[in-house]
């Protein structure tokens, strides 16, 4: 909220040809689909509102359209949506109201995000997150209008903008609009601990001390932040029976008396912005009336001194695919590929992936004669699975631990292992 939050209780709500705005939710969109703002206004519309949407775009097929129209319906919610400098603001709302009055609402916005920022792109918004939510909470209170007036909101707003040379910004080639972006993300993580302790000693175990659990409180995630920096924020977490959490709120330490063998100490899950283990790029080409060529590379964006094993690579093809032939690199050892007809699926398996290398896939596409729409559109999403030793993508981490009395007789040896398992890693072309 803005620091002066109360005087907007005396503005009066802005009205559009009669009607009073009321929206629930209001999410700005890059063209990959990443959200770079959200904003919730009454709690009645689902959080996953942004994927409906933009799934629901991308793959428009209604009414023998090619493109989604600026205002429509998905379970009982309404999606508006305005393209702004390639940017998608949409607002989405349980109420009915006027299509015309939302989608004026929608351009206004931008239009004072811009008069504030300088520069409308998905930079700036990034740089000025801040800012823009400050804004937001002024021109929305609950759903509702209260002004659009860059001048009105001078008396209320007064974050300044951080500016950027826009000239400096990298310029993307032709393939670029071809890499691969996220469409979920999530993590299911466990604290495995193996014990044969004799006397069964008391084990005390330290977690990161900017540890969160739950996300009810503001984090700079909720405002698109940076990724690799700032708390760890678990959604929800469990522990064994046998831990005692008389300390954790306070130091963020679990004190315990393991059983013998192995078992899950923490399961946690993680629903925030991380950054991926690998990127991958796709590129679909034509190679004539009934054939095309599809590239799939696979770059690992970890350190050279982690290898990556079993990887699974899948990628559903049109229907109408009839024979696919693969090409891959001279070095491609413990690689195989096949193509499944029967659900119309490439396969890729790696044996290992080393950090920081590269590995590309050509597949050679005939389909059959029969009619076909958008190839790119129709092929697609991909999928990995993978396991990678020593790499802790959660940032979760064990910082020390402890064994509370040792015995004279025994000298236990303790030792933490980080392992990443990837069990639906979906990309986009």
């Amino acid at each position: 909220m803005s620091n002066f939050s109360l005087p907007t209780l005396h503005r009066h709500t802005l009205k559009l040809e009669g009607e009073t705005t009321m929206i629930s939710q209001f999410f700005v969109l890059s063209q990959r689909g990443d959200n770079i703002v959200f904003r919730v206004y009454r709690g009645d519309v689902q959080r996953g509102s942004a994927e409906i949407f933009f799934r629901k775009v991308k793959f428009w097929k209604e009414d023998g359209e090619e493109e989604a129209p600026p205002v429509f319906n998905v379970d009982g919610v309404n999606y508006f949506h305005v393209k702004v400098v390639g940017l998608l603001f949409v607002a989405t709302t349980r109420a009915n109201v006027s299509p015309s009055l939302v989608l004026e609402l929608l351009q206004r916005i931008a239009r004072v995000i811009k008069d504030y920022l300088g520069v409308l792109n998905e930079d700036s918004f990034r740089k000025n997150f801040v800012l823009v939510y400050e804004l937001l909470d002024e021109v929305v209170d609950f759903g509702y209008v209260q002004t659009t007036s860059t001048e009105v909101l001078k008396s209320y707003v007064f974050n300044e903008p951080i500016m950027f040379d826009a000239a400096r910004l990298p310029t993307l080639g032709p393939a670029a609009i071809f890499m691969g972006y996220i469409l979920t993300s999530e993590i299911d993580g466990t604290i495995q601990m193996k014990s044969y302790l004799t006397g069964n000693p008391e084990i005390r175990l330290a977690l990161n001390e900017d540890l969160s659990i739950g996300r009810d409180g503001r984090s700079i995630y909720d405002y698109g932040g940076s990724f690799g920096s700032g708390p760890v924020i678990l959604d929800d977490c469990n522990f064994h029976e046998s831990v005692n959490l008389g300390s954790f709120e306070m130091d963020r330490t679990l004190t315990l008396v393991p059983p013998d063998g192995e078992f899950p100490v923490m399961n946690y899950r993680m629903t925030q912005e991380f950054k991926p283990p690998f990127r991958i790029n796709v590129l679909i080409e034509k190679a004539g009336p009934l054939k095309a060529e599809v590239i799939l590379k696979i770059h690992a964006e970890f350190a050279s001194t982690i290898t990556a094993n079993t990887i699974q690579v899948q990628m559903p093809l049109p229907m109408y695919t009839s024979r696919v032939s693969f090409e891959l690199e001279p070095e491609a050892f413990g690689q195989t590929t096949d193509f499944k007809e029967s659900n119309k699926k490439i396969e890729w398996s790696l044996k290992k992936i080393v950090g920081g290398s590269e590995h590309t896939l050509r597949a050679k596409l005939t389909f059959s004669p029969e009619s076909h729409g958008n190839i790119t559109k129709e092929a697609g999403p991909v999928s990995m699975t993978f396991t990678i030793p020593m790499y802790n993508t959660s940032r979760l981490q064990v910082k020390y631990l402890q064994i509370a009395k040792k015995s004279k007789t025994c000298n236990p040896y303790r030792w933490v292992r980080y392992v990443t398992q990837a069990n639906s890693y979906v990309a986009r072309i």
